[in-house]
């Protein structure tokens, strides 16, 4: 591709302004406009940014069809209605996590963008963690050698603090409680993300899951105006891998005390890594070698890595393949619908 890389972005709620910067300080990317239902914030989104083209529908959108890519920021219920047309329409995305709602939905997306033969990808905001991609690195490489057990988390507190806003009283929250608004709790919203953290650093698919979901009360009747409170708030798995390691993946959005915290552990034959990020700032420790005998732990260097925008705009460039792409997207699906399974037959495991 000869000329800037043209993107449009779909949903133009907060996230959205998050993409929209990311390319606007991006070399050779050309932001061209916004795809919204709701006039007012297409309004507001379009004026932030200094965007002429708004559309009301995607159709529309399409129809004027002067875009190369597209970031996809609806809400997760509606990425499998919008990004369909756009693949049909042979438009290159990014898709904000997770994927879809249901691992049949997310399979259909990532088989119509193979067929497409378009570039797609997830936005798994974590593969931006330099400290993830060198524990990764390190373990292919056999550092630890065989990886045997590991446990990960992701902590926030959104409900006990308003850091981020006062979720009782905000939509961008609320929506996030409600199933009936396409939320599948604490586990599809950054329990994708923890998921992802854990199988990917261990070079290995999931094999087995067991896991129970929690949700609290949290508002007289379960409920704040339009939005039933009843997605889950916490939930605490056990995992087998392919592999044959076993570990412990849990989240919950009333750890107090923690902003936005992840992190793993991981432990191999050779040694172990102890990976974090802390509000965004990462950190990786490791044992391995003789410092195994005494269980001395060192600080690791993680060299910068790309973030997950530029290395989508370069595959579209280079018309390359870029991961993680809707196929990894659709594989994290499936353990989080086994997941749910595995809650409803009260913690019974489930085999992907």
């Amino acid at each position: 591709m000869s000329g800037p890389v043209r993107v449009l972005i779909v949903g133009t709620g907060g996230m959205a302004s998050a993409h929209a910067n990311a390319y606007a300080g991006m070399k050779g990317v050309k932001l061209v406009g916004g795809v919204d239902t709701n006039p007012g914030r297409r309004l507001d989104f379009l004026a932030k940014h200094r965007l002429q083209h708004g559309f009301g529908s995607l159709q529309d959108a399409i129809e004027w069809g002067e875009f190369d890519a597209v970031s996809n920021v609806t809400p997760d219920a509606v990425h499998h209605p919008t990004t369909m047309p756009l693949l049909g329409a042979g438009k290159h995305v990014l898709c904000e996590k997770p994927l879809a709602e249901s691992y049949g939905k997310a399979a259909e997306m990532a088989d119509a963008a193979e067929r497409a033969g378009v570039v797609n990808m997830v936005n798994l905001t974590y593969r931006n963690v330099s400290a993830l991609i060198q524990a990764q690195a390190m373990i292919a490489a056999g550092e630890i050698g065989e990886v045997r057990h590991f446990e990960a988390s992701y902590l926030q507190s959104w409900l006990t603090q308003p850091a981020w806003g006062e979720w009782s009283e905000e939509d961008k929250w609320l929506w996030r409680l409600s199933t009936a608004h396409g939320s599948n709790g604490v586990l599809g919203d950054v329990g994708v993300h923890i998921l992802d953290f854990a199988t990917y650093a261990a070079g290995s698919a999931g094999a087995e899951v067991s896991c129970r979901l929690t949700t609290f009360d949290k508002a007289p009747g379960g409920r704040i105006g339009d939005y039933t409170l009843d997605a889950n708030d916490s939930f605490a798995m056990t995992m087998t891998l392919q592999n044959g390691a076993s570990g412990v993946i849990h989240g919950s959005r009333f750890a107090t005390g923690h902003m936005n915290d992840l992190r793993l552990r991981i432990h191999g034959t050779l040694g172990a890594l102890d990976v974090r990020d802390t509000n965004h700032i990462s950190s990786l420790k490791a044992c391995i070698g003789d410092d195994r005998l005494t269980a001395t732990w060192r600080e690791v260097e993680a060299p910068p890595v790309p973030t997950n925008y530029a290395r989508f705009v370069a595959a579209v460039r280079e018309k390359a393949v870029v991961l993680p792409d809707f196929r990894r997207g659709a594989d994290l699906q499936k353990i989080i619908d086994a997941a749910v399974e595995s809650d409803a037959a009260k913690g019974v495991s489930v085999t992907l």
